[in-house]
């Protein structure tokens, strides 16, 4: 499957190790994730692009994947706009947030019916929360 992997880079880096956790299982399952990368440290090759080659490329990737799956335990407004512009592309969305952080109201009030909230108090919770969120794609 192809999947949209988002997560804060401006907002903060302070999940960085997770965010690689989360990369790493989808990968190891056998997912496509074209935002690998941006769980990576450094994030070099993200600075030397323009902010409309940025857009551009990410909003291609959203209508591509299957499915979002969104970190939103730091706050973000580029992962906020992917999550909405996925959803108004009609592709499943997966937000996933810590245990004790807090959720935007604007994620969280949003009813519409392809998106999904989940809190996790591990990184493993949240690796089988993204896999059950994924089995239950019908493609």
């Amino acid at each position: 499957m192809n999947i949209y992997f988002a997560c804060s880079i401006t907002g903060g880096r302070e999940l960085e190790s997770v965010y690689q956790a989360f990369v790493a299982a989808l990968s190891a399952d056998g997912h496509t994730i074209p935002t690998a990368h941006l769980a990576s440290p450094g994030l070099t090759e993200e600075a030397a692009l323009t902010p409309r080659a940025v857009y551009e490329r990410d909003t291609a990737w959203i209508r591509d994947c299957d499915a979002l799956i969104a970190e939103v335990s730091v706050p973000s407004h580029g992962v906020g706009y992917e999550v909405g512009y996925a959803l108004n592309a009609a592709k499943p969305v997966l937000c996933l947030l810590l245990e004790g952080r807090k959720l935007t109201k604007m994620i969280g009030g949003n009813p519409h019916p392809l998106l999904r909230v989940q809190s996790y108090a591990t990184v493993e919770a949240g690796i089988a929360q993204a896999r059950f969120f994924l089995s239950r794609i019908n493609l």
